[in-house]
């Protein structure tokens, strides 16, 4: 709760700070917001809260904390050249980012299913305004629209299902819930049907097939900036949730649902990498190749006490954040995939970075998403067999998109162009490709 408490007021600090227009101040206040509610999560336990009494309330664990800071505090450094070119704003853009950081973290490991609930609003409406802040771009403002509606009807969903499930179990504390649906409740129409609403919720949050919808649109109508941020820090929430709720929650129930979890899961990966070839626009792409991670990622429910979603999460948002910033080095405008071609011989940064980050999404050892994968499949491999291996055969698919991507990166242009990259932004760059490449002597 700490956590939650030093970046709110990090967000109404900003607000406040903006009125003097200095851009960098505003992002100094972001910085500082992040950093000690990372710290907070890093120490807790350690210190006397002011706010004890309401600490149980948000038992999310500090590795998840310290790693949504982590990865939103590079989504804002990464998009600060966009942010600072409206001086009036900048500050709104962070302040924006740091709400919806709090609703991440209430909703990532819940207590409460209403608690939850109300952190997945917290997420998602500063996300609707974000996609469509882009004035007198007619796609910024179909994507918001697009997101709103499908965000709306996301929420309508999940909380039909929690409803369903408190009408079954007469409770909204998960602990409750559990105890009730291990001793059979969980045979009753009224809590399978909750539960499968509730899961319906979850894959339209974290983008997995067939509640997928308008994603791609959304992602091509936002700005690279807010890319960085929606495509990473909502996709781990998100992840995290439904592994808490389903892996520990309704464990008893586990063959109920893990068949049409599998389904999804399939059809996540080979949907999301195929379609993904077809692609002409980068920010598609990413959309694409986030479908297929989110495929990945729910692997993790088929083992309980599976702990590598951690790694993998990590390798996945650091990749996604550093193509996105190279992307954005490349031209705000410029979308198309045309427009990599030679991208990597314009700084040397930028190449190496894209290499790191492409063989990484494509599970090439000795990268971060290799041994990501490579755990996470392995743990889950002896409770889904056939699963693991339709899986392994869509990765396959999905290492030549990212390897396509990477040739036209470094196809050599006829004519030399060198681009200069920001400090903030090599920051990011180095922090992602260390990232990528250390993870050989993390594990």
């Amino acid at each position: 709760m700490d956590s939650i408490v030093i970046i709110f007021i990090a967000g109404l600090i900003g607000l406040f700070a903006g009125m003097r227009k200095q851009t960098t101040l505003s992002l100094i206040v972001a910085i500082l917001g992040l950093i000690g509610g990372g710290l907070a999560a890093y120490f807790r336990g350690t210190y006397i809260s002011p706010i004890q009494s309401y600490a149980a309330q948000v038992p999310t664990p500090p590795m998840v904390i310290l790693l949504l800071c982590g990865v939103t505090l590079l989504a804002i450094l990464g998009g600060y050249q966009r942010y600072k070119q409206d001086p009036e704003h900048t500050s709104d853009y962070f302040a924006l980012i740091l709400f919806s950081l709090c609703g991440a973290i209430l909703m990532a490991v819940p207590s409460d299913l209403m608690l939850f609930f109300i952190g997945l609003e917290i997420l998602s409406i500063p996300i609707y305004v974000l996609v469509g802040i882009e004035k007198g771009s007619s796609l910024s403002a179909e994507a918001a629209i697009k997101y709103f509606f499908t965000g709306s009807f996301a929420s309508a969903i999940m909380l039909f299902g929690i409803a369903l499930l408190y009408g079954a179990t007469g409770s909204f504390q998960l602990v409750e819930i559990q105890s009730n649906l291990a001793i059979g409740i969980w045979q009753s129409p009224m809590a399978m049907i909750g539960s499968l609403f509730i899961l319906a919720g979850f894959a339209f949050k974290i983008g997995a097939v067939p509640f997928h919808f308008w994603g791609p649109d959304v992602y091509q109508g936002a700005s690279n900036a807010v890319l960085m941020y929606m495509s990473t820090v909502v996709k781990i929430a998100g992840i995290y949730a439904v592994i808490y709720v389903f892996a520990m929650v309704f464990r008893d129930s586990y063959f109920f649902w893990i068949d049409l979890v599998s389904l999804i899961i399939v059809a996540s990966i080979f949907y999301g990498y195929i379609t993904a070839w077809k692609q002409t626009s980068f920010r598609r792409l990413i959309a694409y190749s986030s479908i297929a991670n989110a495929g990945l990622m729910l692997f993790s429910l088929a083992d309980a006490n599976n702990t590598n979603v951690f790694f993998f999460v990590l390798a996945y948002a650091v990749s996604s954040i550093a193509l996105v910033v190279s992307n954005q080095a490349n031209g705000e405008n410029s979308d198309e995939l045309s427009a990599w071609e030679g991208l990597a011989w314009k700084h040397p940064l930028l190449g190496v970075s894209i290499v790191l980050a492409l063989f990484s999404l494509a599970g090439i050892p000795p990268m971060a998403g290799f041994f990501g994968k490579f755990f996470l499949l392995w743990a889950a491999a002896p409770n889904l067999p056939y699963t693991t291996i339709l899986a392994l055969i869509g990765s396959v698919i999905g290492a030549f998109v990212y390897l396509r991507l990477l040739l036209l990166a470094l196809k050599k242009p006829s004519v030399s162009i060198r681009i200069e990259l920001p400090i903030e932004q090599s920051i990011v760059l180095i922090i992602c490709s260390v990232l990528t490449i250390g993870a050989i002597f993390i594990i």
